[in-house]
């Protein structure tokens, strides 16, 4: 495996600052989160009106202005596309490529069982995308673009974020050696 980053870290957060002031001017601010609500609504709005009218949280959502394919679905398809195109440029530089793609410190965990992995994974998703629908916005609509805007909620949610997450590391693997 080589050592030696593709681009520094500098270069890297030059670049992605420079393509979210760019997103920000021509389109708006980044996040993906609240196109599945969109979604959501819109296919409420066509096969149960009256439900999705009641409902205070899709009531907002769905509008006919909404019902075009905008940004947010090419954003996700984006991610996907480019997430695969990465993956299959940079597989090999990945530490442990030769080993296969579970973790050493995930088996020695919880098993070498690919179903519980992308069962985890899942969950972990789901959980992420619900509680960012709770705090208005997602990792990247809050992270990225909100705290480029010093939006103070942005920072309580990477505050909120990052804590949690290293509270779960530090329960998951907490045995002597796993994580330190």
């Amino acid at each position: 495996m080589n050592d030696q980053p593709i681009i520094s870290w500098k270069a890297a957060g030059i670049a992605l600052g420079l393509l979210l002031t760019l997103a920000t001017f021509l389109v708006k601010p980044l996040g993906v989160s609240t196109q599945f609500v969109v979604t959501d609504a819109v296919v409420m709005h066509q096969i149960a009106p009256k439900l999705a009218e009641d409902n205070q949280y899709l009531a907002k959502y769905g509008e006919k202005s909404d019902w075009s394919i905008d940004y947010g679905w090419m954003l996700v398809f984006g991610m996907l596309v480019g997430g695969a195109i990465c993956s299959a440029l940079f597989s090999t530089r990945q530490p442990d490529a030769d080993k296969g793609s579970m973790p050493p410190m995930w088996s020695a965990k919880f098993g070498p069982s690919e179903l519980n992995r992308y069962a985890a994974a899942f969950a972990g998703g789901f959980l992420l995308l619900f509680g960012a629908r709770l705090a208005g916005g997602c990792t990247s609509g809050h992270m990225i673009s909100g705290i480029s805007q010093l939006a103070i909620s942005s920072f309580i949610f990477g505050v909120t974020t990052f804590t949690v997450a290293i509270i779960t590391a530090k329960l998951l693997y907490r045995e002597k050696g796993d994580l330190s």
